[in-house]
């Protein structure tokens, strides 16, 4: 049952300042009052507020599909005739989120309170992203909110869909690189000094493929130290640098340069930006500010200032089509957001395009994955090939190497 914080003045005059339990703030003040205080003004302690002062750094990341499943289940219980406060109550007890479940029951204390779901919901930012707390206002004020609910449960989940193909396309080639070089790094610390000390013993001057490859094995032993210090101090600037706007921004525009991936990542933004706009026009979210929520949506500071230009200039009168930047935006895009626009039909247009994008970034990660694979073998093989190539090399002209010839 909700707590509330409240100070009031008793029957002789005296402030007081104390707690009390009751089912919501009508109830609480209707105790007071019969207990004879008045002046009395009431403030709900939030979980929030008890635990405002505790850091848990290992607390679960709320993520698409916790969200998705809780608009499901929501939109679904309201649906069914059962309250917002009673329905949040029981999805507190269920969710397996731990961080979400804590969200929800201090939501539902908010909202028996008598505030409303979105003013609720506005008290944890990052549980509760700005893209849903504007759908939940916008579903408060049309009645609409099992409809809305249903549309944010499919944007999560194709929204997560699109994130997984993006995090599949970057991560496979990094994972194949970072598997070789430690391959790599193992025959030059532990396989290449055994036969260094073995050719050592000819004395003889071994060939130009060999020597090489044995002196970098001997530069990485007596710099190992240094050369890993090296990579994570490199490491931990490139983190700062990307934390600060010029970093990301610098980051994200090359990404976008990239060959195969760059051309991935643009189409999945996109696919992003368009989604997150359709759902919240549809939800009767007003249009700049549907664009300033999409534009964080969107995942890449680059295209994140290039629309918010557009809003700007949206808001100055602009059609949408003709704000938005044609360097970073296909043509065809463009082209269809000005077909919704003169139809009036804007959020099922934004659909249709995000639909294609999606279908795009699907046949790009398949195609990437069917081009790089076979390179990344190469590559690899090559690597280790010319490695093991020079260890025995000397081996084939064993009888030079002994006589000294």
């Amino acid at each position: 049952m909700p707590k509330f914080l409240y100070t009031a003045r008793d029957k002789h005059g005296v402030l007081r300042r104390d707690t009390i339990v009751a089912p919501d703030i009508n109830s609480a003040e209707a105790e007071l009052v019969k207990q004879g205080f008045q002046e009395i003004k009431l403030k709900l302690i939030s979980a929030s507020d008890k635990k405002k002062q505790t850091i848990n750094f290992f607390r679960p990341r709320v993520k698409e599909r916790d969200l998705a499943l809780f608009t499901r289940q929501l939109g679904a219980m309201i649906a069914a005739g059962i309250s917002i406060a009673e329905s949040l109550e029981i999805l507190a007890e269920q969710m397996p989120n731990k961080t979400l479940a804590e969200a929800l029951e201090d939501v539902k204390n908010e909202v028996l309170a008598g505030v409303s779901l979105a003013e609720a919901m506005k008290k944890h930012p990052h549980v509760f992203p700005p893209f849903l707390i504007n759908l939940i206002s916008a579903a408060e004020e049309s009645g609409k909110m099992d409809v809305i609910l249903q549309r944010a449960t499919e944007y999560y989940e194709k929204i997560a869909a699109i994130k997984r193909k993006l995090v599949s396309a970057s991560w496979y080639p990094i994972t194949v690189v970072v598997v070789a070089t430690i391959i790599v790094l193992g025959i030059l610390t532990f396989i290449v000094p055994t036969f260094a000390k073995l050719y050592e013993s000819f004395g003889s001057n071994l060939p130009f493929l060999t020597q090489m490859i044995i002196n970098i094995s001997n530069t990485l032993k007596e710099n190992f130290l240094y050369i890993i210090l090296g990579i994570t101090g490199l490491a931990i600037l490139l983190v700062y640098f990307y934390k600060t706007p010029a970093g990301k921004e610098f980051f994200h525009r090359i990404s976008l340069k990239l060959p195969i991936l760059g051309e991935i990542f643009l189409k999945g933004a996109i696919a992003k930006f368009a989604r997150t706009l359709a759902t919240l026009i549809n939800g009767g979210v007003p249009i700049t500010r549907a664009l300033e929520i999409s534009a964080t949506v969107a995942g890449n500071v680059v295209i994140e200032k290039s629309v918010r230009k557009a809003r700007d200039e949206v808001e100055r009168g602009q059609p949408i089509y003709k704000s938005l930047d044609k360097e970073i935006f296909p043509p065809i895009f463009i082209a269809m957001v000005r077909v919704g626009e003169d139809t009036g039909k804007l959020d099922e247009m934004l659909d249709t395009i995000a639909n294609f994008f999606e279908d795009e970034v699907d046949r790009a990660v398949e195609g990437m994955l069917s081009v790089i694979e076979p390179l990344l073998m190469v590559f690899i093989g090559g690597i280790i090939g010319v490695v093991i190539l020079a260890l025995y090399l000397p081996i084939f002209k064993m009888g030079e190497l002994i006589t000294g010839h």
